[in-house]
C-alpha cells in the first residue's frame, strides 16, 4: 500500500558550497566551514529554546542529487555497496541529514559550523542533538571499519582546507 508523502521546506540553507566537487563529505570533514539556515517567518516561533543546544540535526532535500541507485560506490571506497549502507545522496528519497555545531540564532536565522551542504538547499526540519539519547558508545560500523582514518580524511575533505 503506497501513499504519497509531501514535504514542504521550512527554510533554505546557505553555504559557500556551489558544486559537489569541492564540498566536504560529512560534517566531520567540514570544520571551519560556516553556513546558515534562514527559516521561513511562519516557522520562526518553533526556533524558541534552540539556542541552548550546542549541535543540531539539519534534515534537508538533496536537491542536486542524481537518479536513485540501489548500488553505489561510497566516497571512502571504490567498491559498490547497497545505498542504505552508505550516506550517498542517490537515494529513493533524497533526504539528507547533517549534525552541525550551532553557533548562534539571530531571529529566524541559524548560524552553524561544519556545513557539508550545498548552497540553496531546502531545509525540511531541525532537531536538537541530545547526547543523552543520540550518543552510542559502542558501535559496529560495517564496511566503514575497513577504511583507515587518513583515507577517510583525504577523501572526505575533497580539497576543502578548513581551519
Amino acid at each position: 500500500m503506497s501513499k504519497i508523502v509531501v514535504f514542504r521546506p521550512i527554510g533554505i540553507i546557505s553555504s559557500k558550497h556551489t558544486g559537489t566537487g569541492k564540498t566536504p563529505i560529512q560534517p566531520a570533514y567540514a570544520e571551519g566551514c560556516l553556513g546558515r539556515a534562514e527559516v521561513f517567518p511562519e516557522f520562526t516561533e518553533g526556533l524558541q529554546d534552540l539556542d541552548g543546544f550546542s549541535h543540531i540535526y539539519l534534515i534537508y532535500h538533496f536537491h542536486w542529487a542524481g537518479p536513485a541507485r540501489l548500488l553505489v560506490k561510497p566516497f571512502l571506497q571504490d567498491i559498490e555497496r547497497g545505498v542504505f549502507a552508505t550516506r550517498s545522496p542517490l537515494r529513493p528519497n533524497t533526504i539528507g541529514l547533517s549534525i552541525v555545531k550551532l553557533l548562534r540564532r539571530e531571529g529566524n536565522v541559524l548560524h552553524f559550523d561544519g556545513v557539508d551542504i550545498l548552497n540553496g538547499t531546502p531545509l525540511l526540519d531541525i532537531k536538537p542533538y541530545l547526547a543523552r539519547f543520540d550518543r552510542i558508545e559502542t558501535t559496529r560500523n560495517g564496511w566503514m571499519d575497513e577504511v583507515d582514518e587518513e583515507t577517510a580524511q583525504r577523501r572526505g575533505r575533497r580539497g576543502y582546507k578548513g581551519k
